[in-house]
Order: C-alpha cells, then sequence, then structure tokens
C-alpha cells in the first residue's frame, strides 16, 4: 500500500528516541523528509545521521517547553525543505511520583513540557498548514485508565487528549487533521525504565504481559508504521482519532 509519503515534511519532536525516533523511521523509510528534535547535540546528530542525513531529514536541538521552539522547528521544516506537511508531538514521559510526593516546581515543569508546549507547538503548526495537513500527539494509556505512580502524566494526558479532540473540529473545516497514538506496553527505554522502578523488572513485565492479549510487549516499529500511517494521506478520512497501540490492553469500545 502506496501511503503517500513520498516527499511529504514532517516535524517529528523527541524524534532522537523511543517512540519519537520509531516514527520518524518509518516516515523516511516510506520516502518523507522529517526535522526531528531533541534535548542533547549528541542524540539530535546521530538521529539526523541514522535517518539519513540532511538530504532526508534536519536535527534541531530543541525542548518542547522552550517558548522559542515552534519557530526554530518550522523554520527548519521550511529551509531545509522548504514545504510542512504534519507534526508529531512526542515528548519523554514525566518523572515517577504519586500526588503526595510531587511538588509544585515539578507540577509546573511537567505542565510545560508535556502539555503547554504541545499545545503552544500545535498552535504554531496549524498556522502554517493547508488543507491535507496533519497534527499528531503521541499520549498514554493514562488518557483512558490513570497508572499507578504516575500522577503527572495521569493528570495531563488525558488533558492533551481532550484538547487534540476540540482541534480536531476547529480545524476539520480548513481540511486539517488532529490525530492521537496511545501507546501502552511499547518495548522502549522508558517502559524498561517504569518496569525496573518496581525493583523487580522480570516481575513487573511478566504481570504486564500477562495482561496483553497478545502476551507480549510491542516494538517500537509496529508503533512507527501506525504513526506513520496516520500521519499519511492514506488516512485522510480519519480526524479527532486516538488509536490504541496497545496489543489489545485496552478492552472497551
Amino acid at each position: 500500500m502506496d501511503l503517500g509519503l513520498k516527499d511529504r515534511v514532517y516535524i517529528v519532536t523527541g524524534g532522537t528516541r523511543g517512540l519519537g525516533r520509531a516514527a520518524a523511521r518509518e516516515l523516511v523509510a516510506d520516502g518523507a523528509r522529517v526535522v526531528v528534535s531533541g534535548r542533547g547535540e549528541k542524540s539530535v546528530a546521530a538521529a539526523e545521521a541514522e535517518l539519513g542525513g540532511r538530504g532526508q531529514a534536519v536535527g534541531v536541538v530543541a525542548d518542547n517547553a522552550d517558548p522559542v521552539a515552534p519557530g526554530r522547528l518550522i523554520g527548519a521544516a521550511r529551509d531545509a525543505f522548504n514545504r510542512l506537511d504534519g507534526v508529531l508531538i512526542s515528548v519523554g514521559g514525566p518523572p515517577v511520583g504519586t500526588s503526595d510526593t510531587i511538588d509544585d516546581d515539578l507540577w509546573r515543569a511537567a505542565f510545560e513540557s508535556v502539555f503547554l508546549g504541545a499545545v503552544r507547538l500545535s498552535r504554531a503548526v496549524a498556522a502554517e498548514l493547508d488543507g491535507g495537513g496533519v497534527i499528531g500527539f503521541v499520549l498514554s494509556s493514562s488518557v483512558y485508565e490513570p497508572i499507578p505512580g504516575l500522577a503527572l502524566s495521569n493528570a495531563f494526558r488525558p488533558g492533551l487528549a481532550g484538547y487534540a479532540k476540540n482541534l480536531a473540529n476547529e480545524l476539520g473545516p480548513r481540511g486539517i487533521r488532529v490525530v492521537g497514538l496511545v501507546p501502552a506496553h511499547i518495548e522502549t527505554d522508558r517502559v524498561r525504565e517504569l518496569d525496573a522502578h518496581t525493583g523487580h523488572a522480570d516481575a513487573a513485565r511478566a504481570r504486564a504481559t500477562a495482561g496483553v492479549p497478545l502476551r507480549r510487549y510491542g516494538t517500537p516499529e509496529e508503533f512507527g508504521r501506525s504513526a506513520a500511517f496516520l500521519l499519511s494521506p492514506a488516512a485522510s478520512y480519519l480526524t479527532g482519532v486516538m488509536l490504541s497501540v496497545d496489543g489489545g490492553v485496552r478492552r472497551s469500545f
């Protein structure tokens, strides 16, 4: 199936590792070009090289929480490729913690990076897109059900999903789509860290796997292919959708 991604240009934040990098890799594999961002110079340079270098990918050191990041990312896409077709907004998971252990500074920092940074970037990109453009959000299964020990994610991810649904209604008349991906139990460094945080990583993984109908963790490549499809013209009549990429963990309709 031709996804229609050839020569289209996407910004992928958090594109130097984990789910963002997996999505960027699959976009490029299907012919798209990408601007990937991350917070470290070395990781950004490595991602750019892996994704094909300047003809296919441009790396930008940027933090989603920084108010100037949207302008820098959009400018990089225009300068390198002279077009912009969409964005996938991914940000690393906020710190582990329960409501009684998280102080005001951590709440503010997580709000800036997880929520406000995503809103700010989506707003800036929406102003640049024409009909056929797309804005994607990488969310979490905490959108549907709180995850023990992740109070910050449990608070901000559902709010971001609600914002995405609202944005889909607002941008639909302009022909711009808004989509969300809701991963669970994908084999990334973040998931391994969360398993290890329990103090019994193997046991945590076994419990989680037992709750997945497919009885395994998903791979980053599987997530990346789902993201590439949702961002592509092949998904041109899908908007406002929250796609669970979780091996069947979410059992409700």
